[in-house]
């Protein structure tokens, strides 16, 4: 629903950001992405859908007010595994690469 609700908004001309986690959900929100391009390339007036996903949010997050080090990075990504068995074990992903907090 949340993809429908982002593609009418962005077919009006509006920049849209939605967060999916669900690997179905994001394929299927990628190809509305490429669809809006399309339209775009073809002279179209359209916005634009941008898809991010938990692990976006969190790496926008290190080194901020709320994620202030790797410590707490640990802490949160704990607390978020423990409601999303989606989520990858945090050293799978690039959430404590020395890239992210240098």
């Amino acid at each position: 629903m949340v993809i429908a609700h982002a593609v009418v908004a962005a077919e009006s001309g509006d920049k849209v950001t939605v967060l999916i986690d669900d690997g179905a959900g994001a394929r299927i929100a990628t190809s509305e992405i490429s669809r809006l391009e399309r339209l775009r390339m073809s002279g179209c007036a359209v916005g634009s859908i941008t898809l991010v996903n938990t692990l976006t949010v969190l790496a926008r997050a290190a080194g901020g007010q709320h994620i202030p080090d790797k410590a707490a990075m640990r802490a949160v990504y704990q607390k978020l595994r423990h409601l999303d068995d989606g989520l990858p074990p945090l050293e799978a992903t690039p959430l404590l690469s020395p890239a992210l907090w240098a």
